[in-house]
């Protein structure tokens, strides 16, 4: 069940994403925007698109990541918009286009179709991804699994709403031993590393191997890294997020170390680490915060990933927080 709050409470919530004081930390903006994102309501939708005004490419690019995960056909005009904002960032862009695909309306499609050409290589290939997201929602296996999810019994791993499902048999529940055999994770890092395949199955392999979770699902995931694709690695990076592994922290801090990676995906595996909370971490997350040639999105998600790893660190007991209320709603940053 979705938290209520007052117009006074609501009006604290807009003034804190929006920033209108001039004042409030950006880490403080995104515990805001998460705390919204679980309204799951009408308010929550428009007072989130009001900040595709805001400067920063990082908050914009969250923004339209929870408004996927509203699902809410209400929130397609303003991701449109930005989809076809060829100005914005394309790391905007491309989540705007992610989002459009968790909502999954057939009438997007077209959309989607016009942006396969994008001239920016993330925004082509998120809209690939998204138009097979949304036929295969209307697929047999697709339908049959919403229909498994309202079931009270049906267990999910995890709430997120991914780009892709994870591939047949870890869809859902906990993975069956023969899920979890060496030679099922070795089947499934061939198909996540098999560029010749189409993204939408590479990524239904990614989140397999996620669901799966062990430290040998973990390698196969790292060994994505070397893909030439951006977006890809950048998935890959938000589900180490997800699995909070500390198997994974030596890849991440790789990825997040190298100055020849996309700000993408340097920035995914900055909040990853922050999930994750180790103490290794937190040197690298203050060297990136601290760096004078930073890139402003590493540099940002990094200031974000420092409150993660405080919270996680603290005893907190919710993170979008952003009224101190005190229903637990999991969160993945993107």
């Amino acid at each position: 069940m979705s938290p209520t709050v007052s117009p006074t409470q609501l009006k604290v919530l807009e003034d804190s994403l929006l920033n209108t004081s001039g004042k409030v930390p950006l880490h403080e903006r995104f515990r805001s925007l998460f705390t919204l994102k679980s309204l799951k309501n009408e308010d929550s939708i428009r007072i989130i698109s009001k900040g595709f005004q805001d400067s920063s490419a990082l908050l914009k690019h969250e923004l339209a990541y929870c408004l996927g995960q509203i699902k809410d056909p209400a929130a397609l005009p303003v991701l449109e918009s930005v989809l076809r904002n060829p100005s914005e960032d394309p790391m905007v862009r491309h989540e705007a286009a992610e989002a459009m695909g968790a909502i999954s309306i057939t009438e997007s499609i077209p959309i989607l179709k016009e942006y396969l050409s994008d001239p920016d290589r993330s925004v082509r290939e998120t809209c690939e991804i998204a138009i097979a997201r949304i036929e295969w929602d209307k697929t047999a296996e697709g339908a049959n699994t919403e229909e498994a999810m309202k079931d009270e019994n049906y267990t999910q791993l995890y709430t997120s709403i991914d780009p892709a499902p994870a591939t047949s048999g870890l869809l859902a529940g906990a993975p069956k031993p023969d899920d979890i055999s060496q030679l099922k994770i070795d089947e499934l890092r061939a198909q996540l590393l098999d560029t010749k395949r189409p993204l939408f199955e590479r990524y239904r392999a990614m989140f397999a191997l996620r669901n799966i979770g062990s430290p040998a699902a973990v390698d196969a995931l790292a060994a994505g890294f070397s893909d030439d694709s951006a977006l890809f690695k950048h998935e890959i990076a938000f589900v180490f997020g997800q699995l909070l592994s500390p198997h994974s922290v030596p890849s991440l801090i790789e990825v997040l170390q190298n100055v020849s990676e996309s700000e993408m995906v340097r920035h995914e595996a900055a909040e990853a680490l922050g999930g994750i909370a180790t103490p290794e971490v937190l040197p690298h997350l203050k060297e990136w915060v601290a760096r004078d040639d930073a890139p402003v999105v590493v540099r940002e998600s990094c200031q974000v990933a420092l409150d993660m790893w405080e919270y996680e660190t603290s005893g907190e007991f919710q993170y979008a927080n952003g009224l101190e209320q005190s229903t637990t709603m999991p969160i993945s940053v993107a």
